[in-house]
């Protein structure tokens, strides 16, 4: 059976990194994971669809069990991706979309190393700062911060096999949408080259 591809969508906050995911799974045949947290659910938040919310001792758990591709603590919550949901689909043929912070994304692609990794970039720092400052959910001194971390998260963009720049959603996706057809494509093509007898 053919292997699937894993894509990370990655980019610092405010690159709209999960509007593109979301727009990507209305046109495209992909399991999104989703990563666990032990932080409390916000109002509008789903379940399983937004996070998978559970326990610091099940979290732990996880963690001793090796279940889990990346994690990371921040503050006193953490935040993971689990490692079985993501292996079985791309052994089952099914390509995968994550979405994460650099950070995590690097840890992933150690365990995955034929992820195809997009980096998604505003057009300018001063657009970032506009997008973060609209959407309402942060203070100025946590906007702030996220500025600050974006530059350690930019650095690392060249480590990423594309970069799209989000000025225009609609051409974002479109762009995105290609590699991945492209990446799914040229894969097929090697898998059958294999197989060739000569």
């Amino acid at each position: 059976m053919k292997q699937g591809v894993l894509f990370i969508i990655s980019g610092p906050s405010g690159t709209g990194k999960g509007t593109i995911c979301n727009e990507l799974l209305k046109q495209e045949k992909m399991f999104l994971s989703v990563s666990n947290t032990t932080r409390e659910r916000r109002v509008g938040e789903i379940d399983g669809v937004t996070y998978n919310y559970v326990s610091v001792e099940e979290f732990e758990r996880q963690i001793d069990k090796g279940g889990f591709l990346e994690y990371a603590k921040y503050g006193s919550n953490y935040y993971g991706t689990p490692r079985e949901p993501v292996e079985s689909r791309l052994q089952r043929g099914e390509n995968v979309l994550l979405e994460i912070e650099p950070q995590g994304a690097l840890k992933v692609k150690q365990q995955i190393s034929d992820a195809v990794m997009i980096f998604i970039i505003p057009p300018s720092m001063k657009e970032l700062k506009k997008r973060l400052e609209e959407r309402g959910r942060e203070t100025k001194e946590q906007i702030d911060e996220r500025m600050e971390a974006s530059k350690w998260e930019f650095s690392k963009a060249a480590q990423y096999n594309f970069i799209c720049v989000n000025d225009k959603l609609d051409e974002c996706v479109e762009r995105v949408r290609a590699i991945i057809h492209d990446t799914v494509k040229e894969r097929g093509l090697i898998e059958n080259l294999l197989k060739e007898n000569y």
